[in-house]
């Protein structure tokens, strides 16, 4: 793989031919502020032990999809608007993806999955490590066939007809990925940098009938009206709005 479109937006890039875990490898650096800065990336066709939300198992054949996480130092961002940070990357991703495929169908599923259409084509991990460092790790399903996908709600590039430029799908998710968190720096908040209101506009969770599995297990039913400043989803649970700031989130059809 050659990719110097991303070598040039990423301040390092390492690209493995194989690795168990691209997150658990950048999290090792953390500490290298000088050898690894902000703004990092490793990037791999073959993640073998790679992990997503809730300690899931993420696995795919060889070649048929790439893992790549992102190193980022987020001292500058107030501690308190840093749970933005997985949004913006996920916001990130989608429109990266979007420009690739050349449609508006990409969504974004709180909070931070990318959806083509109802299928997820894409999915997001972010670790903080220490005070101040966040790692970004996705997994995006690329060449990956309609018999090979995990679940009959996810989808790839190749299921969609498309054959992506990888080195400009890469570059456009850091280059909009910097961009955000240089907005939190710059503006200190997401209400006021314009990302609240960027990560709203593609959320198609909002206005829609959601379950939402929460810590614990317990569960809510109700509407996803929106996005409160801090991030979280607002929920509508018989006429009571609800903050959920941590939980997984079923999409539901009308009638259920």
């Amino acid at each position: 793989m050659t990719f110097p479109h991303s070598a040039a937006a990423a301040s390092r890039l390492e690209i493995v031919p194989s690795t168990g875990s691209t997150n658990a490898d950048l999290r090792a650096h953390a500490g290298d502020v000088v050898g690894w800065p902000h703004l990092s990336a490793l990037l791999t066709e073959d993640q073998v032990a790679g992990r997503g939300r809730l300690d899931r198992v993420w696995t795919a054949p060889a070649g048929s999809a790439i893992a790549l996480s992102v190193l980022l130092r987020v001292g500058g961002v107030p501690v308190s608007e840093r749970g933005w940070i997985p949004l913006a990357a996920g916001l990130a991703m989608a429109e990266a993806i979007a420009a690739q495929l050349g449609r508006a169908a990409v969504g974004l599923k709180w909070p931070n999955d990318v959806l083509v259409g109802d299928r997820k084509i894409c999915g997001i991990l972010a670790e903080a490590v220490g005070a101040d460092v966040v790692v970004v790790g996705s997994g995006v399903n690329t060449a990956m066939t309609p018999e090979q996908l995990p679940v009959p709600t996810a989808t790839s590039f190749a299921a969609e007809g498309v054959e992506p430029d990888l080195d400009l799908l890469v570059a456009g998710y850091l280059a909009r990925l910097d961009a955000a968190v240089a907005g939190l720096i710059e503006h200190g908040s997401a209400v006021a940098s314009g990302l609240h209101a960027a990560v709203a506009e593609r959320c198609v969770t909002l206005g829609r009938r959601v379950r939402v599995v929460l810590p614990g297990d317990a569960e809510l039913l109700g509407e996803a009206t929106a996005l409160a400043p801090d991030g979280a989803l607002v929920v509508r649970v018989d006429g009571v709005e609800r903050r959920v700031s941590a939980g997984d989130v079923v999409h539901l059809r009308t009638a259920e």
